[in-house]
């Protein structure tokens, strides 16, 4: 198993994935505070790995629920939960990844 907690920033929600390979599918499990995301979560519960890890072939299903539920561009639960897919299906190794961002005042 694969697990991803993600803090998604000025909202002050997390959510935790969990994905398990069955096969050649990845079974997703995903617990969120924002309701936008558990509502993602209900429908997005497995996904074929390959699919979702490149834009070449077609839109990952993980962006097109994303899409359908998320209420903000920029939330990063989407592509958490790519990253856990990754890692359980042996295509990506478990780092972290990170955004820093700042404002610097004009003078």
């Amino acid at each position: 198993m694969a697990q991803a907690d993600i803090f998604a920033g000025n909202c002050g929600y997390s959510s935790q994935v969990n994905t398990t390979m069955d096969g050649s599918v990845c079974k997703i499990n995903i617990t969120s505070e924002c309701a936008a995301i558990r509502r993602m979560g209900e429908e997005l519960t497995e996904v074929d790995p390959y699919k979702e890890i490149s834009f070449k072939r077609t839109m990952p299903k993980t962006h097109e629920m994303g899409v359908k539920f998320c209420t903000h561009a920029a939330c990063p639960v989407p592509v958490g939960v790519i990253k856990a897919i990754e890692i359980e299906a042996g295509l990506a190794l478990p780092t972290d990844v990170s955004i820093k961002l700042s404002k610097t005042k004009k003078e």
